[in-house]
């Protein structure tokens, strides 16, 4: 991952948060979503709690809600999904203005929504917070396995180059007089996504011959391990204390 090639989820800062060791932020927040996965779904102030957790998180690393917002819209299709619940499935019903609504599918959407919502600012949170290759060197750090960080390294190093050829292609397409407003310039779309699937592809291949040519083993070189100290882990590990509170809080409760 060279420096040249910035992140649209990375937000570069030298706030306590972005100085923390990628290794405590990649456990932390991984510890963090299953405490929210754990937590009843009738608890409903012990997502609140998460809620205020994550801000304060923001508030320290100096990050805009309105930059975590904009970028949490990826979920909307899960949300769609989530709406749908209260009408389709069964059980004891509810009336609301005229609509007869599932109570167990109302818990069951907001059960979808929140969960995911916090789920998806977490891991914004983390994006934001550390870029890139250092998201890899911390997995390679906590001993996730070789395959899969290397996967993920190659993903994220490729990812832009495929967008920057589906840039290229759109534009020439344009240039010929293709107008993507007009449904019947489908047919000329689904040739491109096919032509880029082979482009890609084959792009791959030149890759990885070039890196068995200069050595490739089928894993990533490992880095120096720089010493985390105990005060930076418990530093980092303290959300995940807090986390780890309110849902046994929960639980208790119930």
């Amino acid at each position: 991952m060279g420096a040249g090639h910035a992140h649209p989820l990375h937000l570069p800062g030298t706030s306590p948060v972005h100085r923390l060791a990628p290794q405590v932020k990649v456990l932390t927040a991984f510890l963090v979503v299953c405490c929210v996965v754990a937590t009843p779904r009738e608890a409903f102030g012990t997502f609140g709690g998460y809620l205020v957790l994550l801000a304060a998180v923001w508030a320290v690393a100096a990050i805009p809600p309105g930059w975590i917002g904009r970028r949490a819209l990826i979920e909307l299709p899960f949300v769609v999904l989530a709406v749908l619940l209260p009408f389709a499935q069964g059980g004891e019903r509810l009336d609301v203005a005229g609509l007869s609504l599932s109570i167990d599918g109302l818990l069951a959407g907001w059960n979808i929504i929140v969960k995911g919502t916090l789920g998806v600012l977490t891991s914004l949170t983390l994006a934001a917070t550390t870029s890139p290759r250092d998201l890899l060197l911390g997995l390679q750090r906590l001993r996730v396995p070789a395959t899969i960080t290397t996967i993920a390294t190659l993903m994220l190093r490729y990812v832009e180059v495929i967008i920057g050829e589906a840039r290229r292609m759109r534009i020439a397409r344009i240039s010929r007089g293709h107008d993507p407003r007009l449904l019947w310039q489908a047919g000329a779309v689904a040739r491109s996504v096919g032509s880029l699937f082979l482009r890609s592809y084959e792009r791959g291949e030149r890759v990885h011959l070039a890196m068995l040519a200069r050595g490739f083993t089928g894993a990533m070189p490992v880095l120096a391990e720089a010493p985390v100290t105990r005060r930076e882990w418990a530093l980092g590990l303290l959300p995940v204390g807090i986390a780890l509170a309110l849902v046994v809080g929960a639980w208790w409760a119930a």
